[in-house]
């Protein structure tokens, strides 16, 4: 019996309104078929604008493709049940700035429909794993751009996620903090859960990914193992340079 992906983009197409009038449109992905398998870390790797967000928001349901179709585990995107199963670390976390890092945790928690005895237990332990646990009580108005990551990395941990999507997670991370994402990535894939890990930084996907997926201009380019990429090209980023010189989605009438 074949085991069901934890996400798949089935010819998926999303177009953008482009212009006062929204006459125009902008294809920021175009034909996708992309597959994420329980157990492995998929690198979503790819020049700026080469689509790689509007995959990550199709994903999480925060927009809908203008043709083809997204599944979360088995089920359509519109079924936001499943996003319960998600933990999402974004590039630039917006957390409201007068709680405390202890009180961002129970509020998403309360939010997400976690049971109060669990958070009780769960957010000194999370808040520990990330090292702020020495600044639980403090407002995240006083946070450093790394402590805002480090929160936004618990925050995602929250739910005990079967998918965890990094968006960029080593921004504004030290190295004990870039260490910290590698362990939750490993931890991941030993325990038979799924991570889609999008990043610039290739030596870190390199290391990291079970395979990587490449995109430009909206398409996808290459899909497969980190290794066979590795193996024709001595390093991943040697593999995946050429297609960073591919810019631009198209814009249609």
């Amino acid at each position: 019996m074949t085991a069901i992906p934890v996400v798949e983009f089935v010819s998926v197409t999303k177009d953008y309104p482009r212009g006062p009038l929204g006459l125009g449109r902008l294809r920021a992905v175009h034909g996708v078929s992309l597959r994420v398998e329980a157990g492995e870390v998929l690198g979503l790797l790819g020049p700026n604008r080469a689509g790689k967000t509007t995959l990550v928001k199709l994903l999480l349901s925060l927009c809908r493709p203008t043709a083809g179709q997204v599944l979360r585990f088995g089920k359509p995107g519109r079924d936001r049940s499943t996003l319960r199963r998600v933990g999402y670390v974004h590039e630039n976390q917006a957390f409201p700035r007068y709680l405390t890092a202890s009180g961002l945790l129970h509020y998403y928690g309360a939010m997400g429909l976690v049971d109060s005895a669990v958070l009780r237990t769960r957010v000194p332990e999370l808040l520990e794993r990330v090292g702020l646990s020495d600044r639980a009580a403090e407002p995240i108005s006083r946070f450093s751009k790394g402590m805002i990551q480090r929160l936004g990395i618990a925050q995602a941990l929250l739910g005990d996620p079967d998918l965890l999507v990094l968006d960029e997670p080593s921004e504004g991370l030290d190295l004990t903090g870039r260490q910290l994402v590698r362990d939750i990535l490993r931890e991941q894939g030993k325990r038979g859960r799924s991570a889609l890990f999008v990043s610039h930084v290739l030596p870190e996907a390199e290391r990291l990914c079970d395979r990587v997926a490449v995109v430009a201009a909206g398409k996808l380019i290459h899909a497969g193992p980190t290794a066979e990429m590795v193996n024709q090209s001595r390093t991943l980023e040697a593999a995946v340079q050429p297609y960073y010189g591919v810019q631009g989605q198209p814009i249609l009438p």
